[in-house]
């Protein structure tokens, strides 16, 4: 097996350079289409424009309980609820095994915070972002919603919904920039590839299932 052969020559190198240079642009591409096109529709909790439907993406369980990030999105959501900024939070997540509830947890934590359970509806197939953006439009019916998670997943969402067809604005959750943070951060330059490619091909989710009835129930019931 031969070794790798470097360049000989300095035109032998600048092709080197100028390739390797258009692999990076190339491979940032869809980083820079996941800001330009989720940036613009990012708010904070006081500014986000009202709208019927809040969609809060799982991020984790420990021990049955939704994680500190997890905890974070579901306290921005039960806020927009109590501020009347939303009518109806839509939890999506894992609960792909009977050992494994996120959704599950989700609503668990958000009733006990005083979200009445009638006002929370469970997706329990958003096994991805594009997964939880296409079944809340394809499944569950929502056409304009506020989105909830984490300032570095965000824009991603957004721009994943917006192509799903949704008219969506994104709530950012402040975290420390801890350890945490930083891999998420870094988890989404990678992710930003296959969100480039969903968002493309819009394929179908993993399980898409009937429609569901939950979310026009939740709207049409007299509100708490």
């Amino acid at each position: 097996m031969r070794g790798l052969r470097l360049p000989r020559t300095r035109t032998g190198w600048r092709r080197t350079v100028q390739t390797v240079a258009a692999l990076c642009t190339i491979g940032l591409l869809p980083a820079v289409w996941v800001q330009l096109a989720g940036g613009g529709r990012v708010r904070d909790l006081a500014d986000v424009p009202a709208e019927p439907v809040a969609v809060v993406f799982g991020a984790g369980l420990t021990d049955g309980r939704p994680t500190p990030y997890l905890a974070h999105r579901l306290d921005a959501a039960a806020e927009l609820y109590r501020a009347g900024k939303v009518r109806v939070l839509l939890v999506t997540g894992d609960n792909s095994r009977t050992s494994y509830d996120e959704p599950g947890a989700m609503r668990t934590y958000l009733v006990a915070h005083g979200v009445p359970s009638g006002q929370v509806v469970v997706d329990d197939a958003g096994f991805d972002t594009w997964d939880s953006c296409s079944r809340a439009k394809r499944v569950f019916g929502v056409r304009k919603a506020v989105l909830v998670s984490q300032g570095f997943h965000i824009r991603r969402a957004v721009a994943l919904c917006e192509a799903a067809g949704l008219d969506v604005y994104g709530v950012g959750v402040d975290e420390p920039h801890d350890v945490t943070w930083f891999a998420g951060g870094a988890r989404e330059v990678l992710a930003a590839g296959k969100a480039f490619v969903d968002a493309a091909v819009h394929p179908s989710p993993r399980f898409l299932g009937p429609p569901e009835p939950g979310i026009s129930h939740a709207l049409a019931s007299p509100q708490p």
